[in-house]
């Protein structure tokens, strides 16, 4: 990870100046000031960089260029705590609780709004069709999670849709646009695409796996996911082994939404123990070697190395 902690303390302050050079409206930015500057991993940004520069790219504008993904994510995750009612984010105030609802709401418009902005001065089509195709699918996956909640009987391939669509898609978008603003071959930028896929659907997996895992760890609460009825594979993996008598009173509690704090902890608490979050973690390390599989499709240069360590960091986190 050293590789990886080096390149990152490199580029995020030109990422964070590009995000600082975002120009909006004025009673915009109070807001979006608020989501960008609550942390983040910048990792959008950071693959659009890392996989230009791999692809031969050497310009500035790279960064412009690479912040409109950390935009849509920010707008993504003001709309997201608006719809879960959600009080904190990143362990500050969710937006919506410092600044009426519906600005904030608008203020995700205009994030997007700017982002495309940025992404059409390019002047290259492929570029605003990335983007686009990137918001239709973030969106898409947001609303099949929206009617999966509480849905007891979810399948692994509904699972795997609502993944693809929230979390891998944008992550893939970040790695294609790179590609494409380095004109990149054909063959180049489809590994690069398959390569981010692959990399979000592990993120997301290993975030619903580290649901399990205890607050000292985390620092988050376990069990948000019983808590707001989404059925991630480790809850899929417990419902299963569950026999029938059980499974019929999870199911009511989890569709009606009557699961005590008591019941979730002892739910986590039996997860746990059963390894189910752990199996989680090896569905997740077979995407990762697909990542690394497209990634060897791609130019043998110092940032594929950079990129291949993304990899054992997706594995490894704990928070």
């Amino acid at each position: 990870m050293n590789t990886f902690n080096a390149y990152f303390a490199k580029e995020l302050p030109r990422i964070n100046g590009a995000l600082d050079a975002v120009d909006l409206p004025g009673p915009v930015r109070p807001i979006a000031r608020h989501i960008l500057q609550a942390g983040g991993k910048r990792l959008r940004p950071l693959l659009t960089v890392l996989v230009a520069r791999l692809c031969g790219y050497a310009a500035n504008d790279i960064y412009r260029l690479a912040v409109t993904m950390e935009m849509l994510h920010a707008a993504t995750l003001l709309h997201d705590d608006v719809l879960d009612s959600a009080t904190h984010r990143r362990g500050e105030p969710a937006a919506h609780t410092l600044f009426d609802m519906s600005s904030v709401i608008l203020a995700g418009d205009a994030l997007l709004a700017q982002a495309n902005a940025q992404i059409a001065a390019f002047g290259d089509t492929r570029l605003s069709l990335c983007f686009s195709e990137a918001t239709s699918h973030t969106a898409a996956g947001e609303i099949l999670e929206i009617a999966a909640k509480g849905k007891a009987e979810t399948s692994a391939t509904e699972y795997e849709t609502i993944v693809r669509g929230k979390t891998a898609w944008l992550i893939r978008a970040s790695c294609e646009l790179g590609a494409l603003r380095a004109k990149a071959d054909a063959a180049h930028t489809e590994a690069a695409a398959g390569y981010g896929e692959n990399l979000g659907m592990a993120f997301q997996v290993v975030d619903d796996a580290l649901d399990c895992a205890p607050q000292s760890v985390t620092g988050k609460p376990s069990g948000g996911d019983v808590r707001e009825g989404k059925m991630t594979l480790p809850l899929r993996l417990y419902r299963a082994s569950l026999d029938k008598t059980e499974q019929a009173v999870f199911d009511k509690n989890f569709t009606d939404g009557l699961m005590t704090e008591d019941d979730v902890q002892a739910i986590v608490e039996r997860l746990r123990n059963a390894g189910y979050d752990m199996q989680a973690r090896d569905a997740a390390n077979a995407y990762l070697e697909a990542a690394q599989a497209a990634l060897r499709r791609l130019p043998d240069k110092p940032e594929r190395e950079v990129l291949s360590t993304l990899c054992a960091y997706v594995s490894n986190r704990e928070k």
